[in-house]
């Protein structure tokens, strides 16, 4: 099975149809975040095959310019924003060095294995959660169920309340789960500071025998 597989089998069932009308709707009438043409691009660069990690965002960026379609990451010339500068700075006191994607521009990540999903994909510009209840929790929910049930010893790093809950889908006897804080400034000194998941990550995959993530 592929990415475009699965998801056009998602593409299939009622729930779906009604949530693209919507979501088309949503292009037409207002200002919309990421490009249409990016909202499954996670799927596009973290092949199916090469997957170890899952890092579960909320919703994507709703400032002009700054959602790609990758959870947390933003274009490299856009300037990072709060909840990146705080990954970064978990980075570099977990890892002792800074990172490797220090523009917030995350795609090696993806390209390394890293599947950086929303639990909701669109959102409309300065409304956060705005395309929450739409039908996208419903699909990113059967995506980490297809995972949890067709793959073994995946990583998932759940940040944030809404990402917590979906720890529920996800077998520990077959996964890893690394849970903290989100790590925007609102709840990052509740415990994502000093969560240490970067270093962790690569010592569940090291022990798997598997390449470690250049973080």
């Amino acid at each position: 099975m592929t990415w475009n597989e699965i998801i056009d089998n998602e593409k299939q069932k009622p729930y779906f149809k009604t949530l693209t009308e919507q979501i088309d709707k949503k292009y037409e009438n207002s200002v919309v975040f990421p490009e249409k043409e990016n909202i499954f691009k996670a799927f596009s660069l973290t092949k199916l095959d090469d997957l170890k990690v899952v890092i579960l965002g909320q919703d994507p960026y709703h400032g002009f310019g700054q959602a790609q379609g990758l959870s947390f990451s933003t274009p490299k010339e856009i300037k990072n924003p709060p909840s990146m500068v705080n990954i970064l700075k978990e980075i570099k006191e977990d890892l002792q060095k800074d990172s490797f994607c220090l523009d917030g521009d995350l795609t090696s990540w993806a390209k390394d294995g890293v599947l950086l999903l929303n639990t909701i994909l669109t959102v409309e510009e300065s409304k956060p959660k705005s395309h929450h209840n739409l039908g996208w929790e419903i699909f990113t929910d059967n995506i980490i169920k297809y995972i949890n049930d067709n793959k073994e010893n995946i990583i998932f790093l759940l940040w944030g309340t809404p990402a917590i809950s979906k720890s529920k889908l996800i077998d520990t006897n077959k996964h890893h789960i690394l849970s903290a804080p989100h790590p925007s400034p609102l709840s990052s000194y509740r415990g994502f500071f000093g969560c240490k998941h970067f270093s962790k990550t690569n010592e569940i995959l090291k022990r798997l025998g598997k390449k470690e993530i250049n973080w």
